[in-house]
């Protein structure tokens, strides 16, 4: 009987991280999603030009 219970220990533990990691990577997404959209401004866009010298674009 008691490795039952640990084996019911461990599948009670194992859901219970499960629930955090899941919450926890919930809330990050969320939090760089807001980071994001706020990012998106277009008042504060950098105007990009093409240098012909290295051929990338770069900040006017």
């Amino acid at each position: 009987m008691p490795p039952f219970i640990l084996v019911i220990a461990g599948l009670v533990g194992g859901a219970a991280l499960l629930r955090f990691a899941t919450r926890e990577a919930r809330r990050v997404n969320r939090e760089l999603e807001e980071a994001r959209l706020r990012d998106l401004d277009p008042e504060r866009a950098a105007d990009l030009h093409h240098d012909p010298e290295t051929g990338t674009y770069r900040p006017r």
